[in-house]
């Protein structure tokens, strides 16, 4: 039983978010992780980017910086190089994620850089009322593809695998416990974590009905972690769609190829800052 109670990640702040909306799950299930893990809120920065999702940063107890679009993963690795003592979790959408912040997620799981990264997959532009993106289904009408979208969605899974990620894993938030239990085995592991969260946005393409009869929990089904190919065959499932810890590994991080730069960390080095002073300055 956890000595740390959810609530001291809880800002005060009402959210929101649309009702219904499964960001409130994923919030939810990332507070319940860090507190029965008892992290201690000051160890923790929250990185978030542009989108609906942006707004867990007002929402958690911790250190946090909002960033500018899919710029999420490249500031989550300088925090992460200058002071490896902290918990770096990035969240991104998947439009910030794999549109115009692609090129970041292979470099981040080929460099096995200490991050997590959640990304909060709606399959539509869910703040600027429903666009599509990278993920949007074949064949969707959207605001932006009146006629259907024409496009081949891109398989976040997949691409992870490939580009080298130690962590692989899925979520759902109409899955909240599940979730939650996903969310501690990405903060546990040394390395860089994915996690796509099927998270349906209810008010411009509700998914939850078809999500719930479609899912299935790679734990129930006997899945090895540990096995590569059985996790890339996985990713390509269409018609079940399995949610859970596809793949985990162990191989060294990037802080690891830095150490020899990072004695004490950057962040260490200072003098600490006179907050009285500072402050001041917004009286």
């Amino acid at each position: 039983m956890s000595l740390v109670d959810p609530s001291v990640f809880d800002t005060g702040r009402r959210p929101v978010w649309c009702p219904g909306c499964g960001n409130y799950s994923i919030l939810l299930a990332l507070r319940k992780a860090l507190a029965e893990l008892e992290v201690s809120p000051e160890r923790v920065v929250i990185v978030t980017g542009i989108g609906c999702h942006g707004r867990i940063s007002e929402y958690m107890k911790t250190n946090a910086f909002h960033t500018i679009h899919g710029r999420v993963l490249p500031l989550a690795t300088g925090i992460k190089l200058a002071n490896p003592n902290l918990l770096v979790i990035g969240h991104s959408g998947d439009g910030d994620a794999y549109a115009i912040g692609l090129g970041h997620l292979p470099h981040a799981a080929r460099r096995n850089v200490d991050v997590k990264l959640i990304v909060h997959d709606n399959m539509v532009f869910g703040l600027t009322t429903g666009q599509v993106t990278p993920t949007t289904p074949l064949g969707l009408k959207t605001r932006s593809t009146p006629f259907g979208n024409f496009e081949q969605p891109l398989n976040p899974v997949l691409l992870a695998l490939s580009s080298g990620a130690t962590f692989v894993a899925r979520g759902f938030s109409g899955e909240v416990e599940h979730l939650k239990e996903v969310f501690k085995g990405a903060i546990r592991h040394r390395g860089f974590a994915f996690v796509e969260v099927l998270q349906p946005c209810v008010t411009f393409f509700n998914t939850y009905n078809t999500l719930r009869r479609k899912i299935y929990k790679l734990e129930d089904a006997g899945h090895d972690p540990s096995d590569l190919e059985k996790a890339i065959k996985l990713s390509l499932e269409t018609e079940r769609i399995p949610i859970g810890i596809f793949y985990r590994t162990s191989r060294p991080t990037l802080e690891d190829a830095f150490i020899h730069a990072m004695n004490p960390p950057v962040a260490l080095r200072q003098k600490p800052a006179d907050t009285k002073k500072i402050l001041e300055r917004f009286r």
